[in-house]
């Protein structure tokens, strides 16, 4: 089974960490983003897969070349023209044979094994309290009959949760390719929803599948809210060095920090290669080979290689900056 992940987006709401960083590798409950999404598709069977790449794709396919052993292509995305437009760039590649499609900052919990075996046209889907932030599928007798990107009076509060099983892959593309030659864009991008209404308008039987979890890493508190849920679900592990610590579960520690004198949770994920001392860390996501002093943290995301030395604080920090609290 082929997959397909645009990851081209700068993700500047996550600022600072994505000025060094791109989106999907910034890490959440123990790995990052990305991580996330490749156990989860690799475990259902999927065995190739295209990158859409873009801000930072260098570093990205560095990352993805030394983590995983499987044939993988990486397309860069020089415009962001939207997603129809990145799964479009790719067309030579999935032509002909069924896709899975999952947007690279998507970490979800689904059944994808059942859904690549039903052989379908399916979309993962979430019912949501606020439907005019997403795009939108109305389901009439099990089948799809309208889809509406972030529509301002939504007929549904089945939001598209960024996962796309299309068997139908030729008539996505040809979609696509109309929406592109009549300049058809919403919101200023081709949308992939406008290219699904589109195979919708010409027959295609499209379905849904529920996602069990969604976990929404599109800025600061987002990626605390996600980081909490995760580590609540899958429990502690603990791979670093502890001299005189109290941890407080769940947490992620990675292999090679070492932690002296200090109190670490809850929700606390720690990168490797970080030290922290005569600290006390709750709720918070902590980078690689950073140095914590003598701080009170809670609801804080803190950047590989910062420095931080002080007192109670919440902070945003990102990569290789030094604060001094007094």
């Amino acid at each position: 089974m082929r997959a397909l992940i645009p990851v081209a987006g700068e993700g500047t709401r996550l600022q600072p960490h994505t000025h060094t960083h791109p989106k999907p590798l910034l890490n959440v409950a123990g790995k990052p983003i990305i991580s996330h999404i490749m156990d989860i598709i690799l475990y259902a069977g999927v065995d190739d897969i295209v990158f859409i790449t873009g801000y930072l794709g260098e570093k990205l396919e560095r990352y993805l070349r030394k983590s995983y052993d499987i044939p993988m292509t990486f397309i860069k995305q020089e415009e962001r023209l939207g997603i129809a437009h990145a799964v479009y760039m790719a067309k030579e590649h999935i032509r002909g044979e069924p896709v899975f499609i999952v947007l690279g900052d998507t970490i979800f919990d689904a059944d994808v094994k059942s859904v690549f075996e039903g052989a379908k046209n399916a979309l993962g889907v979430r019912e949501v309290k606020n439907p005019s932030r997403f795009g939108i599928v109305v389901v009439e007798n099990g089948r799809v009959v309208e889809l509406t990107e972030k529509p301002e009076k939504p007929r549904s509060n089945l939001a598209i949760a960024g996962l796309y099983n299309i068997v139908e892959t030729d008539l996505l593309l040809d979609s696509i390719e109309m929406l592109i030659k009549k300049g058809i864009r919403t919101k200023g991008e081709y949308q992939i929803t406008d290219a699904l209404q589109e195979m919708v308008n010409r027959g295609s039987h499209i379905e849904t599948f529920f996602l069990e979890g969604w976990y929404d890493c599109g800025n600061a508190q987002s990626m605390l809210n996600t980081n909490r849920s995760l580590l609540d679900r899958n429990g502690s592990f603990i791979l670093g060095r502890l001299n005189e610590t109290v941890i407080i579960d769940p947490v992620a520690i990675a292999d090679g920090s070492v932690i002296e004198r200090s109190i670490i949770g809850p929700f606390v994920t720690v990168g490797g290669g970080t030290v922290i001392r005569d600290s006390r860390i709750r709720d918070a996501v902590i980078g690689r080979e950073a140095e914590l002093d003598n701080v009170i943290l809670e609801q804080s995301l803190v950047g590989h290689n910062a420095t931080l030395t002080g007192r109670f604080v919440r902070l945003n920090v990102g990569d290789s900056s030094e604060l001094e609290i007094g």
